[in-house]
């Protein structure tokens, strides 16, 4: 069993308790409510705190940070010191079922990730031999397929015997990919947010359920500024004598759900030309003066807004009508 340590901690005049697990994240109570950081495992016992009735609050770690020092004592100090500020942002707890669905996410792309990977594999090692598969999952199997059956007759006994392994792992995962996309199909068609995120143009089923499960309480946040923002989608600023200097993204927060918005503005931005909304317009006037890279991130900052206003107002997206 993993050692736990207790303490007692003071900042700002007030003094907190602390409690330390092996595996889990640093609590600190104060006056029934419990401060940690967002860490693993912290949603868990988050909810399981809260069933004993006292109030949780979950510190994002970069907001931490500023105030860590070495030692489990220090890290006490940072955190209190942390939750403790006014203008301090919290993180809404988790539900067990919407952490279930994070699951499926986090396990598909993992799945898809080693399918990538076993697909490279098959096709560097025909290259050696002069064998090159067409573009496609679907055709790689095939020209494996084919390799048992005794095609190429000139590839040597040893490869031959070899590659099949990795067709039948290429079957497995396919067939692992297939039930947990069932299964997220389930969830979305059981879940009234998800739905209504679906009807934004570029946000399909993957992304709806993936900003339906990764955001309890859309209203935390003021603005879809800031829901943007959060999501690492405006850029960083290096501003300093009343000048404003914006560089690159921030690419803060959660990397995943960046990741499908941008591929989800990517397909907005490939139908442009034929959109005939104030939207494709939008894109068609920033495509005019800008790389089609800048206009996605630009679409994808857009998307993430046009969710947290779905999110907060309960309504379904209507796209804007043309001047």
């Amino acid at each position: 069993m993993s050692e736990i340590k207790t303490g007692s901690v003071r900042a700002n005049g007030i003094r907190f308790s602390y409690l330390e697990m092996g595996d889990g994240p640093l609590l600190l109570r104060l006056h029934g409510f419990v401060g940690m950081e967002a860490c693993a495992t912290a949603h868990y016992w988050s909810r399981e705190i809260s069933a004993l009735g006292h109030e949780v609050k979950l510190i994002p770690p970069a907001y931490v940070k500023p105030y860590v020092k070495r030692g489990s004592k220090a890290d006490a100090e940072a955190i209190s010191e942390a939750v403790t500020r006014p203008t301090m942002r919290f993180v809404p707890v988790k539900s067990a079922d919407r952490q279930a669905v994070l699951v499926l996410h986090r396990t598909r792309d993992l799945l898809m990730r080693q399918r990538t990977m076993l697909l490279n594999a098959a096709r560097g090692h025909l290259a050696e031999f002069g064998i090159i598969a067409p573009q496609g999952p679907s055709k790689a199997l095939e020209l494996i397929a084919q390799l048992q059956e005794g095609a190429h007759e000139d590839l040597p006994d040893v490869a031959r015997t070899a590659l099949p392994g990795i067709g039948t792992q290429l079957d497995a995962l396919a067939r692992q990919i297939h039930d947990l996309e069932r299964q997220r199909l389930a969830w979305h068609r059981q879940d009234e947010v998800s739905r209504r995120l679906e009807t934004i143009p570029g946000v399909g089923i993957l992304t709806a359920t993936a900003l339906a499960a990764s955001v309890p309480d859309p209203s935390v946040f003021r603005s879809g500024r800031q829901f943007a923002a959060f999501l690492g989608l405006t850029p960083r600023q290096n501003s300093s004598g009343g000048k404003d200097k914006l560089g690159r993204i921030s690419k803060m927060g959660d990397g995943y759900l960046r990741r499908l918005l941008v591929i989800g503005a990517t397909s907005v931005i490939r139908r442009a030309d034929t959109n005939p909304s104030a939207t494709g317009a939008w894109v068609r006037s920033l495509l005019a003066s800008k790389s089609k890279r800048l206009t996605t991130v630009a679409m994808a900052n857009k998307t993430a807004r046009i969710a947290w206003a779905v999110m907060v107002r309960d309504e379904i997206y209507r796209a804007p009508i043309m001047a």
